[in-house]
């Protein structure tokens, strides 16, 4: 059991030829080997099992090998090919750069990069993931690389190379790596199959081959899984199975489903996904795939080289490109892939599957908007025609009363003068009118120990000539104040509160020996206009309610008294 090789390890090339889909970066090192131009320094950089660990390998054993064939080949048979090939050459170092990542591991490098190779022919560091380095390694190996010893060589691989200094990349020959295409990963299961003696169907091979994705280690590694799990022949559903993958017959069984209006077939295929513990985004991306077949058979036919699909499978895909649409493809296509994203962190994963299928499912019976715009631009055309052809005979009635009913307004503006003009009243012209002369106030009885001098007026600029007002009598001003001259409490910004009785507001004198009346308010002293408001004081217009401010000072005016007295 010890002795046992992966087939990754045990089929993996040792000569150029045996490299497969990198034709040109073959050619390109074979050259460099024929015409002597060999650099100092060597980047092989691509996407997983390419071969780009194994390029530097061979490369390795065709510059040191004793015995190169014509098509400068290394050997294989030599003590320099051996030794390389089992690791134990002492002039090809292979380096983890994952694991040996720091500035110590390159002064190591930088130490033992002078001594002489021991065969006498290069010796290579083989630096493996060098993308892991530090920024300090990378900088201490710069003045090593641009200027090595002789017959020092470096070869770098990498699975992205962005992260590689620039300063690096520029003292190096880069070599990107293609994908293996999907027929050489299969010629390759193919032989491989052969080889041990196994019996696989052609559609096992080809289902290895697209969940490879272009590595064709990846796909070694799926096909020695299948070889542990079978005994017998590798059916297509074996190797379904084993990957999880949900057959190719239901994405057919939705097609038809979905013509035939037959949703519940989307809850059927949900349910199964998730009995069988299949891998959501792999059915995703299978259905992707699927309607890109579709798509390419409606664009180039069964035939186009771009289709790898046996020939049972171009003809069930040739039927159902017949229930699609161009436009419906592409918006599938283009909804699966958010939906990819999207059902990754959707809180009930089936739920969103079948929301999917039925979205699927729907788009037989949902109208283009390139449909709805045509019809949408035909029925408009319809409309106008039909108001050109036949115009509304309210038209001219709405149009007739307007142009008869507007004269009579104009006429008025243009005669704007009445033929018995009024005058303008006092008070519209409140602010135009002079002041009026001082008022003098009417002492009250218990006011007759004060003073009897009048109550200044304030003073204003002498006015023209004005009516004169009427002194104001206790009676006449009795007859403007009401019961309750505060104002509301809203007025002021309060909430409302029960009104108070109008006598308990002025506050009583000190009590005398007799029974003290209650003396009348004492009048306001009106302020220099005549008018209050725009309204004249006379006992016909009587005052507002928010028009205070007199009636206030006419209160303080008789407490005053009061307490004088």
């Amino acid at each position: 059991m010890s002795d046992y090789q992966v087939i990754a390890r045990k089929f993996r090339p040792q000569t150029f030829k045996e490299v497969m889909g990198q034709e040109a970066i073959v050619t390109t090192l074979k050259n460099a080997i024929k015409f002597k131009r060999l650099a100092q320094a060597y980047l092989f950089c691509g996407s997983r099992g390419t071969g780009k660990t194994t390029l530097a390998r061979i490369f390795a054993k065709a510059i040191n090998c004793q015995q190169p064939t014509e098509d400068f080949e290394p050997c294989n048979q030599c003590s320099s090919c051996r030794e390389i090939t089992s690791g134990s050459c002492l002039d090809v170092l292979e380096i983890d750069g994952a694991s040996h990542r720091g500035i110590e591991d390159i002064r190591q490098i930088n130490e033992t990069v002078g001594y002489a190779a021991a065969s006498g022919h290069y010796k290579v560091y083989i630096i493996d993931e060098v993308h892991m380095l530090t920024k300090e390694a990378f900088n201490a190996l710069l003045k090593t690389l641009e200027e090595p010893p002789p017959k020092v060589k470096f070869f770098f691989a990498t699975t992205e190379a962005h992260k590689v200094l620039p300063t690096i990349l520029s003292r190096c020959q880069r070599f990107n790596l293609n994908r293996i295409p999907l027929s050489h990963i299969v010629a390759k299961l193919r032989r491989i199959s052969e080889q041990l003696g196994a019996d696989v169907e052609e559609e096992a091979l080809q289902l290895l081959g697209q969940r490879a994705e272009g590595g064709l280690r990846d796909a070694e590694s799926l096909f020695d899984q299948i070889l542990a799990f079978s005994e017998g022949k590798i059916t297509t559903d074996t190797v379904q199975s084993i990957l999880g993958l949900m057959p190719r017959e239901a994405y057919f069984e939705l097609d038809q489903a979905g013509k035939e209006a037959d949703f519940g077939k989307a809850f059927e295929i949900a349910h199964r996904i998730f009995a069988e513990g299949k891998d959501l985004s792999h059915f995703i991306e299978g259905l992707v795939d699927h309607f890109r077949h579709i798509l390419l058979i409606q664009l180039s036919g069964k035939n186009s080289p771009l289709l790898s699909l046996s020939p049972k499978e171009k003809e069930l895909y040739e039927a159902a490109a017949r229930l699609y649409t161009q436009e419906q493809c592409l918006d599938l296509i283009d909804y699966l892939i958010e939906s990819t994203q999207q059902i990754r962190f959707a809180q009930s994963g089936k739920i969103a599957l079948e929301a999917i299928l039925l979205h699927i499912m729907r788009s037989h019976f949902r109208l283009p908007i390139e449909v709805l715009v045509r019809r949408l631009s035909e029925l408009e055309h319809a409309i106008g025609e039909q108001v050109a052809s036949s115009p509304s005979p309210h038209s001219s009635k709405t149009i007739l009363p307007h142009a008869a009913s507007t004269p009579p307004p104009s006429t008025s503006h243009s005669q704007p003068t009445p033929p018995h003009p009024i005058p303008p009243s006092p008070p519209k012209t409140l602010l135009q009118s002079p002041s009026p002369p001082p008022i003098v106030a009417v002492p009250l009885p218990q006011a007759q120990a004060l003073p009897s001098a009048p109550v200044a007026a304030p003073k204003h600029p002498q006015p023209p000539p004005a009516p004169v007002q009427q002194v104001l009598a206790p009676s006449l001003f009795e007859s403007f104040v009401s019961e309750d001259p505060t104002p509301s409490r809203a007025d002021l910004g309060l909430p409302p509160q029960r009104p108070v009785e109008p006598p308990k507001r002025v506050a009583p004198a000190p009590a005398p020996p007799k029974p003290v009346a209650v003396a009348p308010p004492a009048p306001m002293p009106p302020p220099a206009p005549a008018t209050v408001f725009g309204t004249g004081i006379d006992k016909k217009t009587p005052m507002h309610r928010y028009d205070t401010l007199f009636q206030f000072a006419a209160i303080e005016l008789d407490g005053r008294l009061q307490r004088n007295a």
